[in-house]
């Protein structure tokens, strides 16, 4: 995607890439952590938006294979 932005007292523009990760709450914090740890930048932008709603079989999928253990995500 184009960005604008400031950064350091200066305009910038460049691209950027954004990503979707989808996870519970319960590991939220271990996935932002990972995130930030290796990431490129010092700062970079990791947000999380909850979900209003959701077809139950979709949660139960997500719940399922972001557990700590799985043989595969079926």
């Amino acid at each position: 995607m184009a960005s604008a932005f400031w950064h350091n007292g200066e305009f910038g523009q460049g691209e950027e890439w954004v990503v979707s990760f989808k996870t519970t709450a319960a590991r939220y914090a271990e996935l932002e952590a990972h995130l930030v740890e290796h990431h490129d930048w010092k700062n970079p932008e990791v947000t999380a938006v909850p979900l209003a709603r959701a077809a139950a079989a979709y949660v139960e999928w997500v719940e399922r294979v972001t557990a700590e253990k799985i043989a595969n995500d079926g």
